[in-house]
């Protein structure tokens, strides 16, 4: 069995009618035909963040996209160090 994806507009509109119609989530989980925990935390993703809750496949968050640049930085910058180590190590080792 495959696993269902919703889009984006779906998840908007299920919570949009758990909040401002003020339908229960047990009630719109049943109607949508979508688990009950489910739909709880895209309500609770929606109000943490609606600019940029359900980013989609692919798609990534401008804080995600951030801490990648950073983990590149951080990795190139360890290989850096290691290679001025191990040339002070040389050098050290010639002077000796």
């Amino acid at each position: 069995m495959q696993r269902r994806k919703f889009g984006r507009e779906f998840k908007t509109e299920a919570v949009r009618l758990v909040r401002e119609r003020g339908v229960s989530v047990a009630q719109a989980a049943r109607d949508l035909d979508v688990h009950e925990t489910m739909l709880h935390r895209w309500v609770k993703q929606a109000a943490a963040d609606p600019q940029h809750a359900f980013p989609g496949q692919g798609q990534m968050k401008p804080e995600q996209i951030e801490i990648d640049r950073l983990r590149k930085e951080v990795a190139r910058l360890k290989a850096e160090r290691d290679i001025l180590k191990k040339a002070a190590a040389y050098f050290a080792r010639d002077a000796i």
